[in-house]
């Protein structure tokens, strides 16, 4: 569906990624946000249903096109899904004109080191090939960092590269994400060892191939501007990692060449009882104020 053209926008384009990716863990949470309880589904299909409901509501409201809206990341439920009996990725592209991303990983291990480092992907090469087939451009995979211990940093990293380059074989794009929690007591400590040592696993990879960074808003505006400027990096875009909207905008606004990917500050005040003019109004607005945190910066 057009590689080197979503690589352009996804490059380029001013905008904001939407992270769509709940997945079996988070989904009762966002669902509980929107409305629908526990208690208003009994299995985990009728779960995944809702929720897909919900997304696509999302996906086909009036303001979520790709002028301001440049990408999505999806659940793997999403990405075999359909709108309007379409694939969600070809009606992403097609339609909305939004770059289709995929979450891979399969959770988080046991903390240790001060880490959670991602779960092992044994089926990975097959997911890649089907989301490829589908018309998906890249992934996304998480780990979570809540203190700074260096050893526990440089192997999130070092196992986020080395995923990334079993995903650029099988020729999408990777996003790495090492989250810093927002409520570590040493965030500031542990940014600054996060830099250095993704900045190492940059300067190491062949000159053909290039990668996306997700990353927690930093504590100190800019921080990770060398990042943005690597040669090796197509984008660096930033998690709301439980900040609510304004308070995850106003800190993105300082932090230059960063783009936003909200998952909750992105459907924050949305609710399943709004009707279609109601859910369509408050996602157009949050839409814009993502999206001017993301392009217009301030100091």
């Amino acid at each position: 569906m057009g590689y080197a053209k979503m690589l352009d926008k996804m490059s380029s384009a001013p905008g904001f990624i939407a992270a769509l990716d709940q997945s079996g863990g988070s989904t009762p949470g966002a669902l509980r946000l929107y409305g629908i309880s526990e208690s208003d589904y009994q299995t985990e299909e009728d779960m995944f249903r809702l929720m897909h409901a919900m997304r696509v509501r999302i996906m086909s409201a009036p303001a979520f096109t790709g002028d301001k809206v440049i990408g999505a990341i999806l659940f793997e439920r999403t990405m075999d899904g359909d709108v309007d009996g379409e694939p969600v990725p070809t009606y992403l592209w097609e339609k909305r004109g939004v770059v289709p991303f995929l979450k891979v990983d399969k959770g988080l291990n046991a903390e240790e080191n001060g880490v959670q480092t991602m779960k092992a992907m044994p089926e990975l090469d097959a997911l890649l090939i089907r989301g490829r087939e589908k018309g998906i451009f890249g992934t996304k995979m998480r780990s979570v960092i809540a203190h700074a211990d260096k050893a526990g940093i440089e192997a999130v990293v070092a196992q986020q590269f080395e995923v990334a380059r079993q995903i650029i074989g099988q020729g999408l794009m990777p996003i790495i994400e090492p989250e810093v929690s927002i409520k570590s007591p040493t965030k500031v400590e542990a940014e600054a060892i996060l830099r250095d040592v993704i900045a190492e696993h940059l300067d190491k990879l062949p000159a053909d191939e290039t990668v996306m960074l997700k990353l927690t808003i930093p504590t100190v505006a800019d921080f990770y501007a060398p990042l943005v400027a690597h040669g090796s990096v197509v984008r660096v875009v930033a998690l709301s990692g439980g900040y609510s909207t304004v308070d995850a905008c106003e800190k993105l606004s300082h932090n230059h060449g960063m783009i936003a990917s909200f998952s909750r500050g992105l459907t924050e005040g949305l609710r399943v009882s709004m009707t279609d003019a109601e859910f369509n109004d408050s996602i157009a607005g949050t839409i814009d104020q993502i999206y001017g945190a993301s392009v217009n910066k301030v100091g």
